[in-house]
Parts: C-alpha cells; sequence; structure tokens
C-alpha cells in the first residue's frame, strides 16, 4: 500500500482519463476511470469498487448520478460506506474492518462510469 501522501497526490492530480477500466467479471458492473483504478491499486482498495457495484441492482439506485463516500475511524481501524442519489442517502454499510489510510474519499458514479470529483 502507498503512503497516505501518494494516494493524496493520485486523487489530486487525478482529472480527465484517457480509458474506462473494468473491474469486475459480473455483469453490469459499472467500469471505472484511471484515477480510480489508480487510487484502488495505490490503496489496496478494490473492495470499495466492489461494493458500489454490488448496489447497481438495487431499485432506489438513480443509475444518472450517484456519490458514494467512506469515512474511516483510523484509530479503530472501521469505516462506513454512504451511496447518495445525488444529496439523498440511500445506502449505509458498516465496514468492521478497513486499513484504508485516509478519513475520506468521496467517489461519484455517472452512467455506469466510477470517477474521482476531480475528474468530472
Amino acid at each position: 500500500m502507498k503512503s497516505e501522501q501518494e494516494i493524496l497526490e493520485i486523487i489530486h492530480h487525478s482529472n480527465c482519463t484517457e480509458a474506462y477500466h473494468e473491474f469486475s467479471p459480473f455483469p453490469r458492473f459499472p467500469v471505472a476511470t484511471d484515477g480510480v483504478i489508480a487510487l484502488a491499486e495505490a490503496a489496496e482498495c478494490y473492495w470499495l469498487l466492489d461494493i458500489i457495484g454490488s448496489y447497481q441492482t438495487d431499485e432506489r439506485i438513480d443509475q444518472s448520478f450517484q456519490m458514494w463516500t467512506l469515512e474511516v475511524n483510523l484509530e479503530a481501524g472501521s469505516g462506513v460506506v454512504r451511496g447518495y442519489n445525488d444529496t439523498d442517502l440511500i445506502i449505509t454499510q458498516e465496514i468492521p474492518f478497513t486499513d484504508f489510510p485516509l478519513e475520506e474519499v468521496e467517489l461519484y458514479l455517472m452512467d455506469g462510469i466510477i470517477l474521482l470529483p476531480s475528474e468530472y
């Protein structure tokens, strides 16, 4: 796993993508941008992308725009993932253990593509 500073640099320097990447063998899973894949590799958090993808068949989910957050309690090593339709909270999933090194990360999902806010 990369350091917190290296991960923050990846997040802040990702402002476009050259390709969309399939990260799951399951049909109808979203694809991810270069920045999201770089984040997943650097922070070893493909599991976060799997969580987002796993909720895409939920009838409450708006397929046009979603916001997803991961908030981490660094001292306890736990976290919570929240999914929003625009600003309306739809999904909350507790993560009993994570070594994700940042206190928070935010991702967008638009029309089947997971992206960093800086790539929007």
